[in-house]
């Protein structure tokens, strides 16, 4: 009787929540059906099933928290390929899974016996990585023999694949990130306690892994936000009048954050313990708030976009992320992170970079202020603040601050941009 277990999803989660059974014992199965949902730290994800077969016992009742590689459920009478677990699909319009998902090895006939491992192949040692890397190695023809992997116990995370050409890095495996002191906190019985959610929790140990971990360093520069404000203004009056989707603000900084991130190298790298990664195209991560938290995901090659498909991107990434029904490689694999808060009314702030990346770009709002222009004369402006957060093992001071110098003269000419 084959296992089926939880499935690893991205390079950060460690487990994952049953949300929903959508078969019950005694269901006949067929390769193809979706046997549940599952909460990651990322979206809500379906199951579907390799096998045919008959469910015989579910292990893990809706709302529980299981770690990766854990059984969820047991399925009998499958042909012998049923040891295959159930693979994870995005819930909205799921795809096949891949052909080469893993298959864990048969369950050992002494009960108190771990599960043994999968005899290494004959041509070489065995790969530990997921469906999700393997396919993103084959499309960039990486051979993952040759990866060392970073994440548990040595396997290999998306972050781990190199870009296509480059040479795969021999990264250590971080040290664990310091564990937080456990403090007692005071409440009362009006006070409502909410348990982490997994997303929740993998902010938490991120953020503090990188803060603790990460050298950050911190350069902020005013920008004249008028001409930006003006073409902005003419852009959506000509799509309005044509039924055209309107821009933002955020879509002329996204642009011009990938273009100068393409120009200044260091800026869209990455730290890998004994190199720097530089990559050869700019996968622009974008943060999205959520209802419980943050997530970033990735508009790739933006720096080879128009202005229009940064928008449309951003958009559909930015609906699909709120409604929970990201695929896994649309939020991993960014090499920079954009971080606006300006509709929030923040006029500046610092964010905490996302590793393994080496800097992110925090924006603030528009402001009307007063400033003194070319003829010394002081006049209504309208200023907007970049703050660049970076790893100084990867980005020093002066190349930070000669990519916010290509970024300002680029949204200060934002016609430019068009073109």
């Amino acid at each position: 009787m084959p296992d089926i277990t939880m499935p690893k999803l991205s390079d950060t989660m460690n487990e994952g929540t049953l949300v929903k059974w959508l078969k019950k014992v005694g269901d006949k199965i067929e390769i193809g059906d979706i046997l549940a949902e599952v909460e990651t730290d990322k979206a809500t994800m379906e199951m579907e099933a390799f096998d045919d077969g008959v469910l015989t016992e579910i292990t893990i009742p809706e709302g529980g928290v299981v770690k990766v590689g854990e059984r969820l459920a047991v399925l009998n009478g499958g042909p012998a390929s049923a040891s295959k677990p159930a693979a994870p699909k995005a819930a909205a319009k799921p795809n096949a899974a891949p052909a080469s998902a893993p298959k864990p090895a048969p369950k050992s006939a002494a009960p108190a016996t771990p599960k043994p491992r999968a005899a290494a192949p004959a041509g070489g040692p065995r790969v530990h990585a997921s469906p999700l890397e393997k396919k993103l190695a084959a499309e960039r023809g990486v051979d993952l023999s040759g990866v060392a992997g970073s994440g548990p116990g040595g396997r290999i995370v998306a972050a781990d694949v190199p870009e296509k050409g480059a040479a795969p890095a021999a990264r250590p495996a971080a040290g664990p990130a310091p564990a937080a002191a456990k403090v007692s906190v005071p409440f009362s019985d009006a006070d409502k306690s909410v348990p982490l959610s997994g997303m929740r929790r993998t902010i938490a140990e991120r953020l503090l892994a990188s803060k603790t971990q990460i050298p950050h360093f911190y350069l902020s520069i005013e920008i004249d936000a008028a001409p930006l404000v003006g073409l902005r203004k003419d852009i959506n009056a000509a799509a309005e009048a044509s039924g055209s989707p309107k821009v933002t603000v955020n879509d002329f900084v996204l642009l011009a954050t990938a273009r100068a991130a393409a120009q200044h190298q260091k800026v869209n790298s990455a730290f890998a313990g004994d190199s720097v990664i530089e990559y050869s195209s700019v996968h622009l991560s974008v943060a999205i708030a959520v209802d419980e938290g943050l997530i970033t995901p990735v508009i790739r090659d933006a720096q080879k976009l128009s202005l229009r498909e940064i928008s449309s991107a951003v958009k559909d990434l930015a609906t699909r992320a709120r409604a929970k029904k990201l695929k896994p490689e649309e939020y991993q694999g960014g090499t920079v992170t954009v971080s606006n808060l300006g509709a929030y009314g923040i006029e500046n702030f610092y964010a905490i970079i996302n590793p393994p990346q080496a800097a992110i770009l925090a924006v603030g709002t528009i402001l009307k202020k007063p400033v003194v222009d070319a003829k010394d004369q002081i006049v209504v402006g309208q200023r907007m603040t970049l703050a660049l957060s970076g790893d100084h093992r990867v980005v020093d001071g002066a190349a930070a601050a000669q990519f916010l110098a290509t970024l300002k003269t680029s949204l200060e000419t934002p016609a430019t941009l068009l073109f």
